[in-house]
């Protein structure tokens, strides 16, 4: 009877960690930044430092002029390729 508490008990712990992981998963998502920058941003909200979470997308949008690293007129010639395969 013991052993089963036991079991339950670190099921529940187990469910427990995950619950709390998949929420942090969720606000990096939400955030559009790394999980590194959220946990330095939390830890420094918490010690009362100053902090400002910034979102990757505009880190990279200053070096690149496309996500993918292509120029945009390099675009139009995906879409072509992708429209191509749709009449096949």
């Amino acid at each position: 009877m013991k052993d089963d508490y036991e079991v339950d008990e670190k099921k529940q712990a187990a469910a427990d960690v995950l619950f709390s992981y998949s929420k942090f998963a969720m606000a990096c998502i939400g955030n559009q930044t790394r999980p590194t920058d959220m946990r330095l941003h939390l830890m420094k909200e918490i010690s009362g430092l100053p902090t400002s979470l910034k979102r990757r997308e505009a880190s990279r949008a200053a070096t690149s002029p496309d996500p993918l690293g292509e120029s945009s007129s390099s675009g139009t010639a995906r879409l072509d390729k992708v429209d191509s395969f749709r009449a096949l």
